[in-house]
């Protein structure tokens, strides 16, 4: 027996598991008469506001000024930014091939410009951006090493509050939340952004005929 087995194994006596038919029965008695959300109108709108307050930059723009808004955007940061595997090739169809690595190894990060990436969900209410580094996103160290991260929200992604966006999710995945650039605060409240994650953050919210 190794280590995890060992303690697994006394989680499991003071624990006992549950079978599946059980913890979903469990799962069907919780008390969801809560207000699921406080908006139905001005959903991008309340989007483009809240994730600006974060000090992130976020812009506006239809499926077809997408390509050239990520090219404008990659250019002003000169050096190679990491794409990951699943990442529409339109998206990127008018940025500098040459400035583009596509699904770079993990030790390879720390030396790129930044990174592109879709997402999963969006909370209107929150100005959260969430990540579940499937298809579009790559792996979570893509999303955390680069000091600057462009990210592609379509419309119909935001949901207006957090209810309906965790029923998006699926929580078996890796989940990332990213409410604006990286920042901490020290016992003075100076601001520092960037110390675990990127400093930078933008955002484009393509306006596709979703909310």
């Amino acid at each position: 027996m190794n280590a995890r087995e060992e303690i697994l194994g006394r989680i499991e006596r003071v624990a006992p598991r549950r079978d599946a038919a059980e913890v979903a029965a469990s799962y069907d008695r919780i008390a969801r008469d809560y207000l699921r959300r406080h908006h139905d109108d001005g959903v991008l709108d309340l989007f483009a506001e809240r994730v600006a307050d974060y000090r992130a930059m976020v812009r506006r723009v239809t499926p077809d000024e997408l390509p050239g808004a990520v090219a404008e955007l990659l250019a002003a940061r000169p050096g190679v930014h990491a794409v990951p595997d699943g990442l529409p090739a339109g998206w990127i169809a008018a940025a500098d091939a040459a400035a583009l690595a596509h699904a770079p190894a993990v030790a390879d990060l720390d030396g790129m410009a930044g990174a592109v990436t879709g997402c999963t969900a969006a909370i209107a209410e929150t100005g959260t951006i969430v990540l579940d580094h499937g298809p579009a996103q790559g792996p979570r160290a893509l999303s955390l090493v680069p000091d600057y991260h462009l990210i592609v929200v379509r419309a119909g992604q935001v949901a207006p509050d957090v209810p309906e966006a965790l029923e998006r999710l699926d929580a078996r995945r890796p989940l990332t939340f990213v409410s604006g650039p990286s920042a901490t605060s020290d016992i003075e409240l100076s601001r520092v952004e960037g110390v675990h994650g990127p400093r930078t953050l933008e955002v484009l919210l393509v306006e596709d005929g979703g909310r």
